[in-house]
């Protein structure tokens, strides 16, 4: 009987892992079937034609023909689903045209994906969930004000540096508030970017972090994943000697509109990279794809989707999964 009870365990026990790992995978495969209809349901401004690569492959921009000035999606074939799909997943309905040209990334993007020798991330909405300003703001009781700044940031549709003055002149966090916010709100990281560092740092690609966000408030970040702090560009908040808030240090790149792109082309140059990519979901990222700084741009949207941003993005992803996926 105790035998008999036995077997009957490690088959069911053994039948249960079976089933997670296929539940698991089924999950996974569903998440990028969507986030790939509801890529095909945009509709690219103009689309870039990429050449094929010779057997010689010296950098990544002798491949891509990209015009910088208007980038945008790369079609490869038309698209009949649907529009409920891009509805399900609430993207904005200007971007859905079920005949528009696939935004599916073409081989040349995904080997410059899977052959980058450093990868840029941004940090608020993108490395974690949620607006570093935005969460400091709430906890300081400003924070419909500053998100309301922060939207308009994003968009690109004020200049970063007048909306970051204007935010932090709505509530000048001390010292003291900014630990205590740290201690009592912890940045939430988002989904899958731990796994997807790992395996960066696995096949020896360097991982910057790039962000209009404050130091104080991601080097913690930094620390979790693994990234050193010299590997962080941010904003640096400027405290007196009673702790008090007198300002943001201007000299900061990330401080101002551009910005990005001048830290990554600084961080290009410094260390020589062959091909850099930048992630993120907001226009300052997208800023950052300019001659000799990020050769692509992939556009995060697991967090905010902006249509601006998106549509002229080089890849857009749901899921930190999808490029996970290419690296193997």
């Amino acid at each position: 009987m105790g035998g008999g009870f036995g077997w009957w365990w490690w088959c069911r026990k053994n039948v249960e892992e079976v089933f997670v790992c296929l539940i698991r995978a089924l999950r996974l495969r569903t998440m990028r079937y969507m986030a790939q209809m509801v890529s095909q349901c945009i509709s690219p401004r103009q689309s870039f034609r990429v050449p094929r690569f010779s057997s010689a492959r010296p950098t990544l921009s002798s491949h891509l023909a990209i015009g910088y000035a208007n980038p945008s999606f790369c079609g490869v074939k038309r698209s009949n689903h649907p529009s409920f799909i891009a509805a399900a997943l609430d993207v904005p309905k200007s971007l859905s045209s079920p005949n528009s040209e696939s935004s599916l990334p073409l081989k040349e993007v995904i080997w410059a994906w899977s052959n980058a020798d450093a990868v840029c991330f941004d940090v608020d909405s993108t490395v974690c969930l949620d607006e570093g300003i935005d969460e400091l703001a709430d906890f300081c009781g400003a924070g419909q004000a500053v998100a309301e700044w922060t939207a308009k940031a994003m968009t690109g549709s004020v200049p970063f540096e007048e909306a970051l003055a204007a935010r932090l002149s709505l509530f000048k966090p001390s010292l003291g508030q900014v630990e205590d916010c740290m201690e009592k709100r912890p940045p939430r990281i988002s989904p899958g970017i731990a796994e997807l560092v790992k395996m960066l740092k696995a096949k020896n690609v360097d991982v910057y972090l790039v962000s209009g966000g404050f130091r104080q408030m991601i080097k913690p970040v930094a620390m979790q994943l693994g990234i050193p702090p010299e590997n962080i560009f941010a904003n640096q908040l400027l405290f007196g000697t009673s702790g008090e808030y007198v300002g943001f240090d201007p000299s900061e790149p990330t401080s101002r509109s551009g910005g990005k792109a001048v830290a990554v082309q600084n961080i290009r140059q410094k260390c020589g990279y062959r091909t850099l990519i930048m992630v993120g979901d907001g226009a300052t990222d997208l800023e950052a794809r300019q001659p000799n700084g990020a050769d692509l741009f992939i556009c995060y949207a697991g967090v905010q989707m902006r249509e601006a941003v998106a549509s002229k993005a080089d890849w857009l992803i749901f899921d930190f999964d999808e490029l996970m996926g290419y690296l193997v």
